[in-house]
């Protein structure tokens, strides 16, 4: 008998609220996993998300993957701490019999959703929510309050925490009953699909990520300013979701219209991901600097197409960049090393590896990461029983 695993993660359709769409997608981590474990025959996969509007939705995903959409009203979600989200998930559950549920992050209903099912679970995070409330000194009440005490709940009670990189272990480990440390995998087009897109006669520096405060983009945006004044010519890019209600975006925005206005910055929106493939192939470098990152799975994907890296030391950042050709990482703040870093790499000829994709592809082939998954349901599954 194959084993049989309930993953719990997002449907992007509620996030979107794009309910018109036939099909279910996820975040780029769990497509990723969803991947790996379409090529391994001995485990039975059921993906089960809760969406606030009822959607149509086919049967299956892979042919060992099963999707289930569950309707909740909105009264079910963070309003009442997500009971709704729990007792419908729970319900599912006792219909499928799983023998292990694994909750994809701690941000929504996912993980009290697994501590509750009744079955043995396990949690992933994706990102560290009591570090984003700290960041952002979030008030009583508000949704990373809300969000880093129901990550706490929920560490406490699940049979084990996969953590993504060692700076989400040292977080994690005082809470939890057992970790793993466990990366993320990369989506496969990332590893595999043929670069096609034709490099501009000017460098692009690339930055990928929602605008918002922690992911520094109004900082990165003044170090171009200072290396456009330096006479250096190229175009920074910023690929990602905008929040034009939020001070700092807002400050931001303004910001990139002047750069723009000078031909040096602009924004690319969202970009799905084919689009973003080809960016990156179109760019000559990453430029990644949160001040909190559990992961960092876009840094991965940049050298999977082996692009250029300048990177913050931020969080699982270095985990992933260590011992790669082409990636360099500075401490958070250290605004003047990263401009001349940037500059003499400029003055050389701009430069992209050609190894990193390889080191990629053997340490997040989602068919690895996958694999070391049904490792520790094993491992959980023999301690359970």
């Amino acid at each position: 008998m194959p084993l049989s695993v309930a993953i719990l993660t997002a449907d992007s359709r509620e996030h979107k609220k794009d309910y018109e769409n036939p099909a279910p997608y996820f975040g780029a981590a769990p497509e990723a996993l969803l991947q790996g474990f379409a090529m391994l025959p001995e485990v039975e996969v059921h993906v089960v998300s809760c969406v606030q509007q009822p959607v149509n939705s086919p049967e299956k995903i892979a042919g060992n993957i099963r999707f289930h959409s569950l309707h909740v009203p909105k009264i079910g979600w963070l309003r009442t701490l997500y009971q709704g989200c729990v007792r419908a998930t729970r319900k599912k559950l006792r219909e499928i019999r799983p023998d292990i549920v694994h909750g994809q992050g701690t941000e929504r209903d996912h993980a009290p959703a697994a501590i509750f099912s009744g079955f043995p679970n396990v949690l992933t995070i994706h990102g560290n929510m009591r570090a984003v409330a700290e960041f952002y000194r979030s008030p009583i009440g508000s949704y990373f309050w809300l969000a880093s005490r129901l990550e706490t709940f929920a560490l406490r009670r699940t049979d084990g925490v996969l953590c993504n990189s060692a700076y989400t272990e040292r977080l994690v480990a005082p809470q939890a009953k057992r970790i793993w440390r466990v990366p993320n995998a990369l989506r496969a087009p990332f590893l595999d699909q043929p670069a096609t897109a034709s490099r501009p006669a000017l460098p692009v520096l690339l930055n990928v990520g929602s605008l918002v405060a922690y992911k520094r983009q109004a900082e990165i945006l003044a170090v171009a300013r200072k290396l456009w004044q330096r006479g250096f010519r190229f175009e920074l890019q910023f690929a990602g979701e905008t929040n034009t209600q939020n001070d700092y975006t807002a400050n931001f925005l303004r910001q990139l219209r002047e750069a723009e206005s000078a031909g040096y910055a602009r924004h690319l929106g969202v970009l799905a991901r084919d689009d973003l493939i080809r960016a990156m192939d179109a760019a000559s470098a990453l430029v990644h600097f949160p001040q909190e990152e559990a992961f960092g799975l876009v840094v991965a994907e940049a050298l999977a197409r082996n692009l250029k890296l300048f990177a913050s030391s931020a969080g699982g950042v270095p985990d992933i960049a260590s011992g790669v050709e082409g990636a360099e990482l500075f401490p958070a703040g250290d605004w003047t090393v990263v401009e001349n870093a940037i500059a003499r790499w400029m003055e050389t000829g701009c430069p992209r590896p050609v190894g990193a994709a390889a080191v990629m592809r053997q340490r997040y082939a989602p068919e690895v990461i996958a694999r070391r998954h049904l490792e520790i349901y094993r491992e959980v599954l023999n301690t359970c029983s």
